[in-house]
């Protein structure tokens, strides 16, 4: 029986699966430079999630004040039932992680306005590694941290293709297909993190 759980942290805690194109997008233009392609935003943020630029340069680069910074990351909510589903969780796993690509600074902000570090006590963020999902570095370095073997970890993710590079390693994968229309994978599929129990 695997004995770690690891979450991905949008699309799977928090309901904005893509933040980038759900939240980050509008806010900059409302906020920032409206020239700016969304391509372009991404290009930035991607920098920035990999720990390349500090997030006050990003808002710079994208034209928001970055004292504004609280104000975009108040758009981030939780799934409803992810507080209660993890306390279970964690008491059926014994051991919860979270792997996401992020911006660390912004990671650690979010986890700890929601108090999720009462449940999740290991952090794999790409800002602060310098690598991003499906990177397999990623994922090995995790499980180095961890101290696990492949075979003890199950992995949620809203992605397949981030669940395929870690398949592909033996973790064993989970697909948190909340609307339920995602098409036909090799990956166990849930519609809340509760069923994984």
């Amino acid at each position: 029986m695997a004995k770690i759980l690891v979450l991905d942290a949008m699309g799977v805690l928090y309901q904005a699966g893509d933040d980038v194109a759900e939240l980050l997008v509008p806010f900059v233009r409302k906020h920032g430079r409206t020239d700016l392609s969304a391509e372009a935003i991404d290009r930035d943020y991607i920098e920035a999630s990999l720990g390349k630029v500090e997030a006050a340069l990003f808002w710079k680069r994208v034209g928001v004040d970055p004292t504004l910074e609280d104000t975009y990351l108040a758009g981030h909510q939780l799934i409803d039932g992810t507080l209660d589903a993890l306390a279970k969780l964690e008491r059926r796993f014994g051991r919860l992680a979270c792997l996401s690509n992020d911006v660390a600074s912004w990671s650690t902000k979010l986890r700890k306005r929601f108090g999720l570090e009462a449940w999740i006590d290991d952090w794999f963020i790409s800002g602060d590694i310098g690598l991003r999902k499906p990177s397999d570095g990623i994922y090995t370095h995790a499980l180095g941290c961890l101290d696990a073997k492949p075979q003890d970890v199950v992995f949620v993710d809203d992605r397949p293709r981030n669940l395929d590079a870690a398949k592909a390693l033996g973790l064993h994968t989970v697909l948190l297909d909340i609307p339920g229309n995602m098409p036909d994978h090799p990956h166990r599929r849930i519609r809340r993190l509760a069923d994984l129990l």
